[in-house]
This record gives C-alpha cells, structure tokens and sequence, in this order.
C-alpha cells in the first residue's frame, strides 16, 4: 500500500519568474486562457499561488484565495500531456491539505458546464454543486455557464 504522502505533490510557491512557463502550459490547457497580467496580479495581492514541478519543469500549478474560513480554488491546472496520470487529483489534494492546515472549512470553485473531465475529478473529489453562475465564461459564441462546486474540508491532517 502507498505511503500517504504519495497522495500529495510537493510545491512550491510561485514567483514572478515562473508566469512564462506557467503561460506555455496555460495557452494549451484552456481555449480561454487566463492572461500573463492576471497571474502577475495574483501574486501581487498576495494570493496563494502554487508550482509542480517535474524534471525543473512546470507541470501544474493552482491559483487560490483564502478568506476567512474559506478556499476559493481559482485556477487549477496540470499540462495536457499530463492528463490521466492521477496529478489533477493528488494537486487537489495537496491544495485542500493545505487549506486544512489554515483552517479553512470550506473550499468553493466554479467549473465550465462543458468541461466534462473536470466535473468528474471534482465529483470524485467529494464536491457537490451548489449552483450556477450564468454567462460567467467567455466561449465561442457568446458565454458559458459555469457550475458552482462546493466540499466541506473535515480538519483532519
């Protein structure tokens, strides 16, 4: 049986130097990418910014803004090549262990209505949804709606 910690990725907090090669990955995971700026504020107001790192490459990172005793998961990303190999859920779980660690009892994200894989990782992750932000992703045509996911995070470390 793996050892716990194998369910955890080791972080690092992101710096100012890392948004290029956060970009790279963040133009080919999404069709409506975050912009270099968006990050760059992130860290300057101080937000919970996140780095997985394999080979000294990125290869998954998470935007996060703690509030009283809530997490509010912004950002989540591991890079398409990735996909499938478990990551997507060990970073999720390495987020709320450390949202545990704070105190936070709650963590909240929104989640496109189209973005099947990302559903089901969150559903399996024990998030229900708890309503519907209309219009609030930019698409094709028009705006997509966007799913509003909730878990309670049990202080247990």
């Amino acid at each position: 049986m793996p050892s716990i910690e194998n369910d955890f990725l080791p972080l690092r907090p992101m710096v100012p130097q890392d948004v290029d090669a956060v970009m790279a990955v963040e133009t080919c995971a999404f069709p409506y990418p975050w912009t270099a700026g968006i990050f760059h504020d992130c860290l300057k107001h101080g937000y919970s910014c996140w780095i997985y790192e394999q080979e000294e490459e990125v290869a998954g990172y998470a935007v996060v803004m703690f509030a009283v005793d809530e997490m509010h998961l912004l950002n989540i990303c591991i890079r398409p090549q990735d996909h499938g190999k478990g990551l997507g859920s060990r970073l999720l779980k390495t987020l709320e262990r450390i949202a545990r660690g704070i105190k936070a009892e709650t963590c909240f994200l929104e989640v496109r209505q189209s973005n099947f894989s990302a559903i089901r990782l969150y559903l399996n992750a024990g998030f229900n949804e708890v309503g519907l932000r209309k219009a609030y992703y930019p698409a094709a045509i028009g705006r997509e709606d966007a799913i509003v996911m909730a878990k309670t995070l049990l202080n247990v470390l």
